[in-house]
């Protein structure tokens, strides 16, 4: 299989490709003690995160930055999650989280219009919600969210396949369900960077439901109808697991797999040569200000409205040092 070459140069050129860095902050927002009153008032120390399925090691890590954040500040946190990235299973736990009254909420919602009225009954309660990864229609009840550059994240993706095509091909990419805000967003910077380059051909987007096997019977069947397809961007984890099991089904060779998010699977995969890059995006550091930006609101301090993180690209020739050190956690 054909090696990723210049992606020392590539990282470099990208902004956002930046191993280890600090998030990149904008929007920001005074909002004083309007925010959530005076540090003498606050005496809730409780902290929830509604994670966006359980067991995703993306989220995992998120939760350590959470867990590491709120040891510091003085909070307690509990967390929690579906089993499956599915609004129908996350409403009743952010009901519950919201019947306890903690002082602040954490969560990735799972569709922009499902959990629009959940999340902000939750703000109306009194509860300083911060979005995390994911968002909704109308955030504005948020106090902050705080999510990676999915826009950017989905160009660098197809970068990563025209450095290793340069003469082109057909691409496809697999995502987990529409209506997702960030999986969108990658997609939309995916499909925006192939229309300026006309040597590749885009097949669209087919949706994988999260589901690991789905995804892999999703690329087998893409691969019987379209031999010849040179690239496969995989939104996120398990759509990039699921990917890399569809292309050894099939016993091709020689098609660049580009995953978002580096779990122990696929950094695994990476290893193994069956993903040939991966779009890491900084969990821990989304979580540690998460923390942050509900402290400041629960203390009167200054909230940022918005802050979005950056990316690390990994391959086989940086995973033994900075790419390696991205990678996510299966435990805190």
């Amino acid at each position: 299989m054909k090696p990723l070459t210049k992606f020392a140069t590539f990282s470099a050129v990208a902004m956002f490709a930046v191993a280890g860095c600090s998030s990149a902050k904008t929007d920001s927002t005074s909002t004083g003690s309007a925010s959530g009153g005076t540090a003498a008032a606050n005496t809730n120390k409780s902290i929830a995160f509604v994670q966006g399925v359980a067991g995703d090691e993306f989220y995992i890590t998120m939760e350590c930055g959470i867990q590491e954040k709120a040891n510091e500040l003085g909070y307690t946190v509990t967390t929690q999650g579906p089993q499956k990235f599915d609004p129908t299973l996350q409403k009743p736990i952010v009901d519950s989280v919201t019947a306890s009254k903690p002082a602040a909420l954490l969560i990735a919602p799972t569709d922009v219009q499902a959990m629009q009225a959940p999340l902000e009954q939750a703000a109306k309660a009194g509860i300083k919600v911060v979005l995390v990864d994911t968002t909704v229609n109308d955030p504005s009840f948020a106090v902050s969210e705080i999510s990676s550059d999915n826009v950017g994240g989905g160009k660098a993706a197809f970068e990563a396949i025209q450095q290793a095509k340069p003469d082109g091909g057909k691409v496809l990419v697999i995502s987990t369900d529409p209506g997702v805000s960030t999986v969108d967003a990658r997609v939309k910077g995916f499909e925006d960077a192939v229309k300026t380059d006309s040597k590749f051909s885009y097949l669209g987007v087919q949706y994988s439901h999260n589901d690991p096997s789905t995804g892999a019977r999703l690329v087998s069947a893409a691969l019987q109808k379209d031999p010849d397809i040179v690239g496969i961007f995989a939104t996120n984890l398990f759509a990039a697991e699921g990917s890399a099991t569809g292309v050894r089904q099939a016993g091709k060779t020689g098609i660049t797999i580009v995953g978002f998010d580096a779990g122990p699977n696929q950094i695994k995969a990476l290893e193994e040569d069956t993903v040939q890059a991966l779009v890491a995006q900084q969990p821990n550091t989304i979580g540690m200000d998460g923390v942050e930006q509900a402290n400041a609101a629960l203390t009167g301090g200054t909230v940022e409205k918005k802050i979005q993180t950056g990316f690390t690209i990994i391959t086989k020739d940086n995973l033994s040092g900075d790419g390696g050190k991205a990678a996510y956690k299966s435990k805190c």
